[in-house]
């Protein structure tokens, strides 16, 4: 069996979303803690094109620990998150 699929709890399917879903405080104060939003409020994830976070920005996932839909780039920057591999989220699980 495949490590990555004995470490992942859930598997998560990606799913596309018309508008992008905002981020909330919490998630934009971690993110400027780790250094991945300046003080603008602008994202700067390390490894990823713009064009590449302007796609995950249209994308959303049904967290199974939050119980609600979030943004992909808070499931990206979220503890759980283990992979994506085919449209598909490996998460952890961890309470959070």
């Amino acid at each position: 069996m495949n490590e990555e699929v004995a470490e992942a709890k859930y598997l998560v399917p990606v799913k596309q979303v018309e508008k992008s879903i905002k981020l909330t405080d919490e998630s934009k104060n971690e993110l400027k803690t780790i250094g991945m939003m300046d003080e603008k409020g602008k994202l700067k994830l390390k490894g990823v094109s713009p064009r590449m976070l302007r796609r995950m920005k249209l994308e959303a996932v049904d967290c199974p620990v939050l119980h609600s839909e979030v943004g992909f780039i808070q499931c990206y920057v979220c503890k759980n998150f283990h992979s994506r591999i085919t449209g598909q989220v490996y998460c952890k699980g961890e309470p959070l």
